[in-house]
Order: structure tokens, then sequence, then C-alpha cells
């Protein structure tokens, strides 16, 4: 990718972008908060409108794409880094191919940004790090010159070292830094090999086991068609194993880890021998790529503990 340079001419605008309506009786999803948001039709107008104060980051991304997932990891990392001067909005291009569309976009990974309403293409698929915030110090720059300055609110600004700079990051283990690398370059195989190679050199690696957990989510998501997916298991009988299972999947890759865990479990409940073990096994597997302590992870563990005895 070549040295980036961005101007507002020629731009599209995006407010013939509608939302559809919500459901009765439903609300639309919430976007989230902090410098960090989640993406449907009924809050892409307003992230759109929170472009004329902050700059957005659009990352336009797919649950069935390892790379997507290792390069949203990266942008958030950054809008941590930034302490809120952009505001990171990320869409899924399977459940809103519509704001893909927006974008012109043809495939996930890609980012885009928005200043004052105006869409601005940036980059498709991985990018190494430093080259992606070469991108959004560009974008921050185009910004100040069209007058949008503002930050998003409530987001601390990166902590510092005594010496008044920020605290450099610690070198990653290198079978940890190895199968990051491996996933920039599409190869869950290698990924997978670093991550079990680093468990066998010591089995209590927690990043390690969250890491091949997320490997394996995107090997087996690897080829599924979302859609045919969602509208089998919502046909399905409660205890067709394989139906839930690859829902669960979807649904974890998707940010519904909730869903996931309680479907998982409620197949727990209606299966026996093989097909129970199987449910449950997914489950734990699933378990490693939420964060430990956590409130979701706490009550999963409970209910599971529950349904098995």
């Amino acid at each position: 990718m070549s040295q980036p340079s961005i101007n507002l001419r020629g731009a599209v605008d995006l407010s013939s972008l509608s939302a559809p309506p919500s459901p009765p009786g439903g609300e639309a999803p919430s976007s989230g908060g902090g410098a960090v948001v989640d993406v449907t039709l009924q809050s892409f107008q307003e992230v759109v409108q929170r472009s004329v104060e902050v700059p957005v980051i659009i990352d336009l991304r797919s649950p069935r794409s390892p790379a997507s997932g290792e390069l949203s990891a990266t942008l958030q990392t950054l809008a941590g880094e930034y302490g809120g001067r952009f505001l990171l909005a990320r869409a899924d291009v399977d459940a809103y191919p519509q704001i893909a569309q927006a974008f012109q976009v043809q495939g996930a990974p890609a980012v885009c940004a928005v200043i004052k309403g105006q869409p601005l293409p940036l980059f498709q698929g991985p990018q190494p790090l430093e080259q992606i915030r070469a991108v959004i110090d560009e974008v921050l720059r185009v910004a100040a010159e069209n007058g949008v300055t503002g930050k998003v609110e409530g987001v601390e600004e990166p902590a510092e070292d005594e010496d008044g700079e920020e605290a450099a990051e610690e070198p990653l283990p290198p079978h940890i830094q190895a199968a990051y690398d491996a996933i920039e370059n599409d190869d869950l195989d290698a990924a997978a090999e670093a991550f079990e190679q680093g468990l066998r050199e010591n089995p209590a690696d927690a990043e390690a086991k969250a890491g091949l957990a997320q490997v394996d989510l995107g090997r087996r998501l690897s080829g599924l068609d979302i859609q045919s997916v969602l509208t089998t298991v919502a046909q399905a009988a409660s205890d067709d194993v394989e139906a839930h299972l690859a829902a669960a999947d979807v649904e974890a890759a998707s940010g519904q880890i909730e869903q996931a865990f309680s479907r998982l479990i409620s197949l727990v409940r209606v299966t026996a021998g093989d097909d129970r073990e199987r449910a449950r096994k997914r489950l734990l597997e699933l378990f490693l790529i939420v964060p430990e302590g956590s409130p979701e992870l706490l009550k999963a563990r409970r209910e599971l503990a529950v349904a098995l005895y």
C-alpha cells in the first residue's frame, strides 16, 4: 500500500442508506459506547452524524474471516492508543450487506473512514500495524483540515511512563507472534501449530489456549454459508446437534456470545451420551475465547453445572 493521501472530493453521500423499521415491540441493537461501537442499520446514521464532530473509522468485517478478527483486534488496540481521537465503528457485512454496498466494498475485511458524513475508502485486507497507524494519522490530518477535531467522550488517554512518553509494548512471545503472523497470512493451520507448540511447552499458557480456540473457530466457519446455517437452525429440532453447533459458532464469531452459550447449554439439557458430550466440549472451547471472570462466562458456567447435574 502506498503512502496514504486522501481528500473529501468526490465522496459519496451516505444519507440515502436508510434503516428498516425496528420490529414491533423490539429495539434496534445497541451500538455500545466508548471509542468502539458495533453498527447496525438502525444505528448507522447516528454513527455517520457523529463524523461531524469526530473522525469515524469503519471496520467492515465478516465473522467468517479470521483476517477480519485479526484486523478488528488491531484497530481496537489503536482506538485505545489514540485516546478517543477517532471513533471505531465495526459493521458485520454478512448481517448488514447494505453497509458494505454503501461504501462500494466487495469483500471483507475492509476499512473506510467517514468525515463530515462523507465516506473515504482506506484499504482492504490485513495491513502491517505501522501502515495502519500511518493511514489513521492521515485521516486525522484530513479531518482537522475540515474542522473535525473532536474526541470521543469518556475515553482515557494512553498511559505514559515517568519520562512522559508512552510506555513501549513488550514484544510478544515467539509462538504467539508466529501465530499472529500466520493469521495475517490467512494460514490458520500454521497459526494452530504455533499455538499448539506453545501449549506443548507450557500447558497452562492461557493466551495460547484462547488463540487456539479462536483459530479452531475460524477453521470451523471457513466455507460455511452463514445464512444457510441460520435458516437451518431456525427449522431444526432442539436436539439437532449439527445445526445448533454450527449456529453457536456463527453467534460466537459475530459477538453474540451469550446467545451461543445459551444455545449450547440448552443442547446439553436435551441430549445424552455422545451428543451431549459434543455439546459440552464445544461450549468449553467457546469459554476459552471469553475473558476470564467476565459476567457472561460466570453465568454460563453456573448454568452448565445445573444442566449437567
